[in-house]
């Protein structure tokens, strides 16, 4: 069975960086783009960051433009998040997806690792 597999996370000041990581464990899978979202106390799971292999792009939500970057390797489904700047708002479980078609919505979801950022 196909899983993907989410780390990095932790405890960090305001201002300071992160950077998550995602790897598939077991076999490697076709993917048409990988995502990251977030989802924090008593809120709704959000996007948050998501590239896209075939067209070689990248988007993200209003509120980390700038300051997170999404990057990785379509061959061995590995996605990274890299977070800079960070603020107490960004605290949230923090989860990798992977969507195979573009037709299709992310069906292979990550464990999630904890982000906090403290004030």
């Amino acid at each position: 069975q196909v899983q993907l597999v989410e780390s990095g996370g932790g405890l960090v000041q305001a201002g300071g960086s992160l950077r998550l990581s995602c790897a598939a464990s077991g076999r490697t899978f076709s993917t048409y783009a990988m995502g990251w979202f977030r989802q924090a106390p008593g809120k709704e799971r959000e996007f948050v960051a998501r590239i896209t292999w075939s067209l070689g792009s990248t988007d993200y939500v209003n509120s980390v433009k700038g300051r997170f970057t999404i990057s990785g390797d379509n061959a061995k489904n590995t996605v990274y998040l890299q977070m800079n700047s960070l603020k107490p708002e960004d605290t949230a479980i923090y989860y990798c997806a992977a969507q195979r078609w573009n037709w299709a919505p992310y069906d292979i979801w990550g464990q999630g690792t904890q982000v906090t950022v403290s004030s």
